[in-house]
This record gives C-alpha cells, sequence and structure tokens, in this order.
C-alpha cells in the first residue's frame, strides 16, 4: 500500500509526524484518524485500520500529537484541546495538498477529540468514534491515585500502559471544562458509533451517552469480545470493513474513475503487498478493492480469499453469467444458477482422457446447481454451454505468461 511520510505544523509551532495511507489506484476520499490516549499513529489499530480503509479506496492520514511517536514537543504541555487543535490543523494540511477529510475516526479519546474537532472541519460528512469516553475527563480515571500530587506539584509521573508520562495540571483543568455531549448534540453529521460490551477500560455506557445524544443519522454496532485496543486482527479488520461499508453511503464515489473504467475490458488488475501479515495482498481491480491471503494453516491470517479461491471464483462466476445469457436469449425458464468448485491435486495416472501421464495434475470439481422448470433437454444444452464460458476455454488452453520486471 502507497505510504507517505511528512510532517506539518501544529499548534503552538510543533512539527507532528504524520503519515498517509493511499490507494493504489483512484482515491474514493480522504479520512482523518485520531489515536487513543498516549498511543502513536502506527499502534496496531490505527495502523490497521487505515491499510485496510486504503485498500477499500479511502487514503487515510494518522499522525503523532505532541510529544508522542516521532512528534516535537513535550507531552507534559499538550492538552484535550491543543489535540483538537492539531486536529483540525491536519484537516487544514489536507485540504491544502490533497483534499478535505470527508470521514474523521477516532479511536478511545482520540474519538472524543474528533467529535470536539468536527464542527471546525466543515467537509467531514461522516463521523465515526471507536471505543470512546462520552466525557473526556473519562481519561484521568487511568490516573486517579496520582491527581492529588498533580494538583499538588503542578505535574506529576504516571504510568500508562506500562510506559512513563507527566501529566500536568493545565491537562486536568483543560479536559474538566469539556462539554462533549452538548458538542454531540450539535454534530450535524451522519454518526457511526463502534465499541465492545466487553471494554474494561471506557465502558459500554460511554457509547450510549453519545448516542441518546446524537441527532440521526446514526449508527451503533458492537465489537463483541474485542478489547479495548482492538488488539486482534480480526477486530480491527472487521472495524475497517464496517467503517468503510457505512462510509459510502455519505462520502462521494469515485464517479470519474468509474466513468472512465467502465468501457475497459479486461482492466488492469493491481496487486500489492500490504506487509501487514505475512501474505497479504491488497487487489484493485478499476474502482473495486479486495485483499488475498492464504489460510491459517498455510501460514497466513484468513484475511481474504487464497489465489486459488480467486482462480475458482473467476470460473464459477464466468460459468453462471455464461448460462445466464443463453437462457436469457433462448427465453429458458431458468430461475437460479449455483457452481460449487474444488480444486485439488490427482496423479496423472488416474486420469484416462489426460495427455500427460506422469506426475500431478491440477483438477477442478465444478457442480452446477439449475432452479427453475426446465426440462432435461434445456438441462443438457445448458451444461454444453456452461464448458463454453471465456474462463474456461482460457484454462484448457495454451496459455502464455509473459513477464518482466518493472521499470
Amino acid at each position: 500500500m502507497p505510504t507517505e511520510r511528512f510532517q506539518f505544523e501544529g499548534e503552538g509551532g510543533i512539527h507532528l509526524a504524520a503519515t498517509l495511507d493511499t490507494p493504489e489506484a483512484q482515491i474514493r476520499a480522504y479520512a482523518l484518524f485520531a489515536h487513543c490516549f498516549t498511543c502513536g499513529k502506527d499502534v496496531l489499530a490505527a495502523k490497521r485500520i487505515a491499510v485496510a480503509l486504503a485498500a477499500k479506496g479511502i487514503a487515510v492520514l494518522r499522525f503523532d500529537f505532541t510529544g508522542l511517536g516521532s512528534s516535537e514537543g513535550d507531552f507534559a504541555n499538550s492538552t484535550f484541546a491543543s489535540n483538537v487543535a492539531d486536529l483540525v490543523r491536519a484537516a487544514n494540511h489536507l485540504r491544502e495538498t490533497k483534499q478535505a477529510p470527508a470521514l474523521l475516526i477516532g479511536h478511545s479519546l482520540g474519538g472524543a477529540a474528533i467529535l470536539a474537532a468536527a464542527e471546525s472541519i466543515p467537509e467531514a460528512r461522516a463521523v465515526v468514534t471507536i471505543a470512546a469516553p462520552s466525557d473526556p475527563a473519562h481519561v484521568t480515571g487511568l490516573f486517579a491515585d496520582r491527581i492529588e500530587d498533580i494538583r499538588k506539584l503542578g505535574k506529576a509521573e504516571v504510568s500508562l500502559a506500562g510506559r512513563p508520562f507527566t501529566v500536568s495540571r493545565e491537562f486536568l483543568d483543560d479536559i474538566a471544562e469539556h462539554s462533549l455531549i452538548d458538542r454531540v448534540a450539535r454534530l450535524h453529521r451522519a454518526l457511526l458509533i463502534m465499541h465492545a460490551p466487553t471494554d474494561d477500560t471506557v465502558g459500554i455506557d460511554n457509547a450510549t451517552r453519545i448516542f441518546v445524544a446524537a441527532k440521526h443519522p446514526k449508527s451503533f454496532v458492537s465489537l463483541a469480545d474485542a478489547d479495548h485496543l482492538l488488539s486482534n486482527r480480526r477486530d480491527s479488520g472487521y472495524a475497517a470493513d464496517v467503517i468503510a461499508a457505512w462510509a459510502s453511503r455519505y462520502i462521494e464515489p469515485a464517479v470519474a474513475e468509474a466513468a472512465v473504467d467502465l468501457g475497459q475490458s479486461p482492466r488492469r488488475v493491481v496487486v500489492r503487498e500490504t506487509r501487514d501479515s505475512k501474505f497479504q495482498q491488497s487487489i484493485s481491480v478499476g474502482p473495486h478493492r479486495l485483499v488475498a491471503d492464504e489460510p491459517v494453516a498455510a501460514g497466513g491470517e484468513d484475511t481474504g480469499p487464497g489465489p486459488y479461491d480467486f482462480l475458482l471464483a473467476g470460473l464459477g462466476a464466468c460459468t453462471s453469467m455464461t448460462m445466464r445469457l443463453y437462457a436469457d436469449r433462448k427465453s429458458l425458464p431458468l430461475e437460479r444458477t449455483t457452481v460449487t468448485l474444488r480444486h485439488s491435486k490427482i496423479h496423472a495416472q488416474d486420469c484416462a482422457e489426460c495427455e500427460t501421464k506422469e506426475g500431478m495434475l491440477d483438477q477442478i470439481e465444478r457442480v452446477i446447481a439449475m432452479e427453475g422448470e426446465l426440462d432435461a433437454e434445456q438441462r443438457k444444452k445448458l451444461m454444453e454451454i456452461a464448458d463454453k464460458c471465456p474462463v474456461h476455454r482460457t484454462l484448457t488452453s495454451e496459455i502464455r505468461i509473459v513477464t518482466r520486471a518493472a521499470d
């Protein structure tokens, strides 16, 4: 997945490190992602969601807040208000260099910050929160035993996720002033709230309060069995799939690309490693985005179909389409076709009609079910037509594959 790394100027002139994950082909929309409290832009959930959305045509900007990751500044000098201001500056940077974000996504305290920043990003049409607190002050519960010291000394070191951070009195004062629910009530954007019922860091009641305060259109999706950080790859992948599907109703489609691509056949297929797992690949076919992988048993993560799965799917789809064209042209009462396929290896000596007599051969079993009031002759003819589908002919004819290194 193409990735751009750069810096932009945040609140107070601090240089913030950013990453922009972009699709292989046409960009449908831009999104801005805010990570969780004390995390960074490269925390697993942020990275996985960004890469998965990019595979679906949505470019995602994520960045490190002040004093975190590769960004400049001192975390102790940051506040909730400064984080919100940095999100607005990130949106401004996108607007000036690419295109303003149509989608805003925030995880944990980043979700609260996204809700607060939304009113200052007019182009944003959809907002997503993941495990977000309904009150930014909720985060103080993570270091409740140190609040008295922070108040007394002006700042104190706290331990968060096993790492030391310095929290200031200014941070406590600032976070107490923000009434997030009021902002949610006047959001006037499509809102998707994602939360795990078992989240023991930010309770599910926070999602309830946000949902009740928000105006329609609003949606809630339960992240069943997920932890607060979405540390399980399947949970972050599921979140990305849901976000992409939900947001497609509100973001502008790639009309220009679709218009150009509709007349092209065959279309160019681009396959690129995501590097998010050992075998995962992003696939772009015109405006369409797919993911390929291998099953767990083969060393993959099973986040998408395998290479042979796509091969069988192509043959099955072509078979069914070809039969449909013939049935409609001949006015046959074919209601529905279902093609089931399986790939295996067999010994060449077991295939009487095969020219090869030694070693192993590839075998594809194809079972075709036809629904409708078809007589025996019509069924026989449709089975003959199935063998004439273009992909079947390609697979059973001589194929020449020309491979060269990219320039």
